[in-house]
């Protein structure tokens, strides 16, 4: 898999995009005991290059080896003041990948499984994921544009499971 596409992002969210339209997700279990459908992701640790961590979790997530990155997709910030996080997000893309696809390294043992999903079968897996995670990478696939974008969204709720989530333009 020389030529392959990948986007990753710092602080809490990765994920990767293979050669044609094939999407990487990975299959998380949550505290809950629920599963989502989600790109690959994880913290880029305190200094530590942004594409050096980036490269890291897809490895510790999926197996694979991001060998060469080609520039930042879009960004996305989040913002939930009742639960006490502001998320912010650099989505990069990768020019090369080699390695198989596995699971069990993923330190934090919340990854359970990984798929390649086609653009259709993307948008079916992330039903569930929340806004913020989905729609970027959705209107990416749909759209593929150039210059980096970015995303912005406002969590009210003090629980995970009642959020309302509002995109700001």
């Amino acid at each position: 898999m020389a030529s392959a596409v990948i986007e990753c992002a710092s602080a809490t969210s990765t994920s990767v995009v293979a050669p044609g339209d094939a999407v990487l997700l990975v299959r998380n279990l949550r505290g809950n005991g629920s599963t989502d459908w989600t790109p690959p992701g994880g913290v880029v640790d305190d200094g530590e290059h942004v594409l050096d961590g980036l490269s890291r979790e897809v490895a510790e997530e999926t197996g694979l080896v991001v060998t060469g990155w080609s520039g930042l997709l879009y960004e996305v910030h989040a913002e939930a003041p009742q639960l006490g996080w502001d998320l912010r997000v650099e989505v990069h893309r990768a020019s090369a990948v080699t390695g198989e696809l596995a699971i069990g390294a993923d330190p934090d043992g919340i990854v359970i499984g990984s798929a390649w999903a086609d653009p259709g079968e993307l948008v079916r897996l992330l039903d569930d994921a929340h806004p913020w995670v989905r729609e970027p990478l959705v209107e990416w696939i749909r759209r593929r544009w150039d210059r980096p974008r970015r995303f912005s969204y406002r969590i009210d709720g003090s629980s995970l499971d009642d959020l309302t989530v509002t995109r700001r333009l």
